[in-house]
C-alpha cells in the first residue's frame, strides 16, 4: 500500500493515550487509516476522532496541531503517513 506522510508527533500525553500531531502536508479525515512510524514506533489504525483546542473536528488541515487518540505509545519525531486505499 502506498502511504501519503501527512505530519510529525509533537508530544504524546500518556494518560489519556494522546499524540498531538503536526498537520504538515495534506488533510486528515476520521476514517483515515494511518501508519505512525519512529524509530521504535511501528503500527497503523484508524483515526476514531481528532481534536483541535479540545473540540472535535472531521478535517485536519496542514498547519494544524491536533490531537488524536492512539492505539499505542507514539514520540515526538515520528512520523504519520495515511495509507492510502484502506479504510
Amino acid at each position: 500500500m502506498a502511504e501519503r506522510v501527512v505530519g510529525k508527533v509533537e508530544k504524546y500525553f500518556q494518560k489519556p493515550g494522546v499524540a498531538a500531531v503536526r498537520i504538515e502536508s495534506a488533510e486528515l479525515k476520521v476514517g483515515d487509516v494511518v501508519h505512525f512510524h519512529g524509530a521504535t514506533t511501528d503500527f497503523k489504525q484508524k483515526i476514531e476522532s481528532i481534536e483541535v483546542e479540545h473540540g472535535k473536528v472531521t478535517t485536519a488541515k496542514p498547519g494544524e496541531m491536533v490531537g488524536i487518540k492512539t492505539a499505542d505509545r507514539v514520540r515526538p519525531g515520528d512520523t504519520v503517513a495515511i495509507v492510502e486505499g484502506e479504510e
